[in-house]
């Protein structure tokens, strides 16, 4: 049975907090595959809900609606959660064993976030003030019941691409109990109201993969007409109060010096894919087993 401990989520101006899931007890399996099977993966040009933004998947990829994204995290142990725009999952591979892994697609309407900052940011020093800030939720966590965490540095230094008003970064954390290092790689699509926000957690053992195939991720996601970050209007539209600097170490919550950002689940020689919003967002959690295959490539 897997042992995992989940890091408590401290943004406290936002009142926000999950609950630790339960471990899943081996006469549960039969569920799972059940609800795995019942999965209708989509493949193409996806319009996502709402029509915010589309992916162009290659042939490698799958779409998984709200619903069977429900389903599929409901599989792996978790509450189910149908406020997300879907899922993006490899193609061919059963998400039930370790090699499976996924991507929730959510959207963050916090307003227009201004690139002015993206030049002149020294990212040494922010990642030494997202340390600082990682020790000082730990006495609250500890309080809580949960492990400390310690950022051991970037495991891919943030880039922005102005051009395509793309943002990625990864981060390296070790948990205080574990000797294992999770993996935190983050994208975020800026658009005209918003951000479109995906982040994968995995062992740092998994960086190779998950930068390459996180990549194709953020080239394939875009905002739709009229809701791109070019078409900010300023006479009607909001503007966010923060900007690169603090969608990097975590939206408002860093803005207010809190640590607000953080939710990663370490499960012992397992991986874990994790993905939530900057701000005021939504977390969601995936655990592998070992399972019978189940095919997503159709």
């Amino acid at each position: 049975m897997l042992k995992h401990i989940l890091t408590g989520l401290l943004c406290l101006t936002l009142g926000f907090a999950i609950a630790a899931p339960a471990d899943n007890a081996d006469d549960g399996d039969s569920k799972a595959e059940q609800l795995v099977a019942s999965l209708h993966p989509q493949q193409g040009r996806i319009t996502l809900p709402g029509s915010i933004a589309t992916l162009d998947l290659p042939p490698t990829f799958r779409y998984l609606n709200p619903q069977d994204t429900s389903h599929l995290l409901e599989a792996w142990g978790n509450p189910p959660d149908t406020h997300t725009l879907g899922m993006i999952v490899p193609a061919g591979v059963d998400p039930l064993t370790e090699e499976g892994w996924g991507a929730v697609v959510t959207y963050d309407k916090d307003g227009h976030v201004k690139d002015d900052d993206a030049d002149g940011i020294d990212y040494t020093k922010l990642l030494k003030e997202m340390k600082e800030d990682t020790a000082a939720a730990n006495e609250e966590r500890k309080k809580q019941g949960y492990s400390g965490m310690t950022l051991a540095g970037w495991a891919e230094t943030p880039h922005y691409d102005k051009a395509s008003h793309k943002l990625y970064w990864a981060k390296d954390y070790l948990n205080d109990d574990s000797s294992n290092h999770s993996l935190n790689y983050d994208i975020r699509v800026l658009g005209r109201e918003g951000v479109l926000v995906l982040s994968a957690v995995a062992t740092m053992s998994q960086l190779g993969q998950i930068k390459t195939e996180m990549q194709k991720v953020t080239a394939f996601t875009n905002f739709t007409e009229g809701n791109r970050y070019t078409d900010f209007n300023e006479k009607t539209d909001k503007v966010a109060e923060y900007g690169i600097a603090a969608l990097v170490a975590g939206g408002v919550a860093a803005k207010l010096g809190l640590f607000g950002k953080l939710l990663a689940l370490i499960v012992a020689l397992k991986k874990v894919i994790f993905v939530g919003v900057a701000a005021v967002g939504s977390a969601i959690f995936k655990f592998f087993k070992r399972k019978p295959k189940v095919d997503l490539s159709k």
